[in-house]
């Protein structure tokens, strides 16, 4: 595993996969352990480092769930390496052999140029840039720093000595700049400035820096400084630059803002070139390849040095790049010469080292592939880094694709600036309007401009121009007309880039027309498409293509799961607006996806599941587009299975909602009524029947059946299931439901035997979600027997499957039912923890059925770990709702009993009774006896009379028996509460007597007595 803290925090696998750290406090903690690698830190120290004076209620508790999340990080990129952090009285201790900042100090300790700069390339922005705001950072971040500064010196130093002077003096302007002070940094700054014939210059800085520590620090210049400053002014010839070859021309213009994002990339090229003679920077227009390769070369030091060519004001397919490169060499031809412009130009670098930069390459591609051919045999000192939209197609041409900027993952602030897409798009809206920030407030449309924008660096910057007259938010509203918006005036930028229209009219113009027309009906597919569904929906062959993704106008993404197709967002809204025969092209999409669709839905209740589930989501915007483009309800009621597996309600209803022939309708039917009815809308029992009366095969009639339990709707939901099943699967689901149905009504054997009959089913049809189901309730049983270890067992291998096949609202019902556990099993801080992460999950997925899960077994687990506030907010909230619906719902009742007990907690024992009743009443029409026992042990808890609450526990230990239902041992412990009081009110004997009593009354003449 290794580490990088030179930047943000960074974890990647030795394979070099990234690893996601989630949350802040776990990276924190991360940082905290690296600062202090291979050594042991005390849970309090770490406790103190990560909440300060903010500790919460369990902080060693809180610690340890961090832990266990870096642990599963760590464990899940790379199994085996949760072992890295070890617990090691008296707190733990990260075992990190791999970090960057340990690789910079051993490449620190040399002095040669390439060790030096290697160690700096390292580097990714300010150590610990993430987690800088943290005091236990502090020290480390500021020692690296030092560190990096005087390896930038001696550097600087080492560069001088071999006759890099001219590009020393460059570098070092912008890293004297902020750090003014350092005379370390002047020193060489100064040498190199003399040696390059600046000695104005090096004396102006010089002065600079006197002037700043008189005013500043009241202090003069180190004595080695004053004494460099003399010989200066000596014009000592041992300041001179040592001899080296003469110079042809350096033509790299001055960098005038800063290269933002592209470290890494800088980096890596830089390493490069050296070993590479042909080197092409290939990628869309806009992209940033020109800048790239500027900087690239303007930090190799070759005798002879870099001279830079643009080949943009050639015409298209011009030959006589030659003559543009021996213009850019100012080499003037001899009179009488007969020589070639290609003989003269290698005549000229036949002796020389150098490099050469070919900017814009791509509408003269086939002249500069031949004279490149040509230099790289006949001037083997030559090294060529071309830029250009598609590769030159030579022998030990190394192609480098520069991607778009990194995007934003998502809207929050830190995240963004971690982004290099957000970050550019700040620093140039910023140089163009002094009041923009990237914070809290512009973070989330920062993020959405990026994301429309593909991270391309041109139209980042077209759209940082606008800022100022339209504000952020007029630039994000405006992106649908992004071509009339990203414009600029700025007089010094070619006119090829002063919009994006020209940017990617330059390489539409490129094309012939058969390949126009092929770009142009990609522009119909959304996030992409397969290679198969570009050839049937654009009547294309596999060389169009191939030639397009050479060219860089489509991306090729080669993913494990396929290879995608994709056009960057500008560039399909460039194509869109030229597609002559749109209305048949959106006729093939449409037909494409219906199929899809269709071949998908039964391959999602088998043993492929997986892998279709993963198909379709892949295609998700195309399905979507699909539905607009005319697949109607046909395509609507093919995708209803996946759309409910994804826990997509409120997309199925309103597709299945839109008209269709008679036959589709009628398929339509059940599934529209049961997302209607799983989205909690009202829908009468006729409604519900009269769409049951077409389904053809028994699936939609048990769906929407099975959505009705979600009304509490039972006897209902039990009549209308398929009695007769047409085929296993759905024999299988129709299973799964009755032992819902059995776990509501106490009913354990039919719950025994339909929930296992099943998961057997599903077993053998390969379908995991059905297992996944079927499971549950057997899980469900478990618990109910007070087999709650095994419970356990089955809901945690239920929460693996719901996570390999991403089935996020099962995630947050298995999370929840692991809450509910924690809770009956005493572990209050887990179940709320896992309760909270249910319930965001179901927040996040508008799942209603997982919400009430959740935000009840927060409740629970409040109340019992004391936090009777938050408890008495999330139950009530869910007892108004319970109430609420037509039928009180399932969860009603042990709703109620909590809340009863947080109220008698409280001080208010008449509430509390009134609240224990109303459960009773509530499990008594739903003939629910589990729940109804549970709300009898509350009444003794509340009611005044400690006879009647003798009584009233007799009878509760007697219906616990008859029902095969014991207490979990947190309900034992509410009842041996209420026993202790009331048997201390009454006496042992007359307590004892009373509850015998109790154990011969019904539940109803108990309740009757009240």
């Amino acid at each position: 595993m290794q580490f990088g803290v030179l930047g943000p925090l960074a974890v990647t696998t030795d394979a070099g996969e990234p690893v996601a750290v989630p949350g802040t406090k776990v990276r924190a903690l991360l940082a905290d352990l690296l600062t202090n690698r291979n050594q042991v830190v005390s849970a309090d120290r770490l406790i103190d480092d990560l909440w300060g004076d903010d500790s919460p209620a369990n902080p060693a508790g809180a610690l340890q769930v961090r832990v266990s999340q870096l642990r599963k990080a760590l464990n899940d990129a790379e199994p085996g390496a949760r072992d890295l952090v070890e617990s090691r009285a008296p707190g733990y201790l990260l075992r990190a052999g791999a970090v960057d900042a340990d690789r910079f100090a051993e490449l620190a300790r040399h002095t040669d140029v390439d060790r030096l700069t290697e160690a700096l390339g390292l580097w990714r922005g300010e150590a610990y840039a993430d987690v800088a705001d943290a005091e236990f950072v502090r020290a480390e971040a500021t020692r690296l720093a030092e560190q990096r500064l005087a390896v930038h010196e001696r550097l600087a130093e080492a560069r001088v000595a071999r006759g890099e002077h001219d590009l020393v003096a460059a570098d070092l302007a912008e890293l004297v700049a902020r750090h003014p002070l350092r005379e370390g940094l002047r020193a060489v700054q100064l040498r190199a400035l003399y040696a390059a014939g600046r000695q104005s210059e090096a004396l102006d800085s010089y002065a600079d820096l006197r002037d700043r520590l008189a005013d500043e620090l009241g202090l003069d210049p180190a004595p080695e400084l004053v004494a460099l400053h003399r010989r200066i002014l000596e014009q000592d010839a041992g300041l001179s630059a040592p001899p080296k070859a003469a110079i042809i021309r350096n033509s790299l213009p001055a960098q005038l803002d800063e290269l933002v994002g592209r470290g890494e990339a800088l980096t890596e090229l830089r390493a490069l070139l050296p070993a590479q003679r042909l080197v092409t920077l290939i990628g869309p227009g806009g992209v940033g390849k020109t800048r790239l390769a500027t900087e690239t070369a303007r930090t190799q030091s070759l005798p002879d040095g870099v001279l830079l060519v643009e080949l943009a004001p050639l015409p298209a397919g011009d030959p006589g790049v030659a003559e543009q490169v021996l213009g850019a060499l100012d080499a003037r031809e001899a009179a009488g010469t007969t020589l070639s412009a290609t003989d003269r130009l290698v005549a000229a670098l036949r002796q020389r080292h150098l490099l050469l930069v070919l900017d814009n390459c791509e509408h003269v591609i086939e002249p500069v592939a031949a004279l490149v051919a040509r230099l790289l045999r006949d001037a083997p000192g030559v090294r060529v880094l071309a830029t250009s939209r598609e590769s030159l197609g030579l022998t030990g041409e190394l192609l480098w694709e520069v991607p778009p900027l990194s995007l934003p993952q998502d809207s929050d602030p830190d995240a963004v600036r971690r982004s290099a897409a957000a970050r550019l798009f700040a620093a140039r809206a910023a140089a163009q309007h002094r009041g923009f920030r990237l914070d809290e407030t512009t973070a989330p449309a920062v993020a959405q401009l990026c994301r429309r924008l593909d991270g391309l660096p041109l139209a980042l910057e077209l759209a940082a121009t606008r800022v100022r007259a339209l504000g952020l938010r007029g630039v994000v509203d405006r992106l649908d007309d992004r071509f009339r918006l990203l414009t600029t005036s700025q007089r010094d930028v070619p006119r090829r880039q002063r919009t994006l229209t020209a940017v990617i009219g330059w390489s539409w113009d490129l094309l012939d027309e058969a390949d126009r027309e092929v770009l142009a009906r990609l522009a119909v597919f959304r996030d992409g498409c397969t290679p198969e569904a570009a050839e049937q929906v654009c009547q294309a062959d596999l060389d169009a293509l191939a030639r397009l993704v050479d060219r860089s106008l489509v991306v090729l993404d080669d993913s494990p799961a396929g290879p995608r197709y994709r056009l960057l967002e500008s560039v399909a809204a460039f194509c869109l607006d030229r597609l002559t025969d749109a209305d048949d092209v959106r006729a093939r999409h449409a037909a494409y996806y219906t199929d899809l669709a269709e071949r998908a839905d039964p391959e999602l209740r088998g043993a492929e599941q997986r892998r279709w589930l993963a198909l379709l989501d892949a295609e998700t915007a195309n399905l979507r587009a699909a539905l607009a483009h005319g697949g109607g309800l046909r395509l609507a009621v093919a995708l209803s299975w996946y759309w409910y597996l994804r826990g997509r309600l409120t997309e199925a209803r309103r597709a299945l909602a839109v008209p269709g022939d008679p036959a589709q309708e009628s398929r339509a039917a059940p599934w529209q009524v049961g997302f209607a009815l799983l989205r909690g809308e009202a829908v009468t029992p006729a409604d519900i029947r009269a769409a049951l009366a077409h389904d053809p095969d028994g699936r939609g009639a048990w769906f929407a059946a099975h959505a009705v339990i979600t009304h509490s709707e039972l006897a209902l939901a039990a009549e209308l299931l398929p009695s007769a099943p047409a085929d296993a699967w759905t024999e299988a689901a129709v299973l799964a439901s009755r032992a819902m149905l059995a776990h509501a009504a106490g009913d354990q054997s039919t719950l025994e035997y339909a929930s296992t009959r099943s998961a057997a089913l599903f077993a053998d049809l390969g379908d995991r979600w059905g297992r996944l189901q079927a499971t549950e309730w057997v899980g469900g049983l478990a618990e109910m027997r007070g087999e709650h270890e095994r419970a356990v067992e089955l809901h945690r291998e239920g929460l693996r499957w719901a996570e390999e096949l991403e089935l996020w609202p099962q995630v947050g019902t298995e999370l929840s039912w692991l809450a509910w556990l924690a809770v009956q099993t005493r572990d209050y801080p887990q179940g709320r923890e896992l309760a909270e992460r249910a319930y965001r999950l179901a927040v996040e997925q508008d799942a209603p059925g997982a919400l009430v899960f959740a935000g009840m077994s927060l409740g629970f687990a409040a109340r019992r770990d004391g936090k009777l506030d938050l408890a008495v907010t999330h139950l009530t909230h869910l007892a108004e709702r319970g109430r609420g619906e037509t039928r009180p719902a399932l969860y009603l009742p042990m709703v109620l009993v909590e809340l009863g007990y947080a109220v008698e907690q409280g001080g208010d024992p008449d509430a509390a009774l009134a609240l224990h009743v109303e459960a009773y009443e509530a499990a008594e029409a739903m003939a629910s006896p589990r729940d109804g026992v549970a709300a009898l042990e509350g009444m003794a808890s509340a009611v005044r009379s400690p006879e009647a609450a003798a009584r009233l526990l007799g009878v509760a230990a007697a219906a616990r028996l008859a029902l095969e239902a014991p207490a979990s041992p947190a309900e034992r412990d509410e009842v041996d509460r209420v026993t202790g009081r009331v048997r201390a009110a009454l006496g042992p004997e007359r307590f004892d007597a009373l509850v015998d009593e109790g154990t011969k009354l019904s539940p109803g003449e108990a309740r009757a007595q009240l």
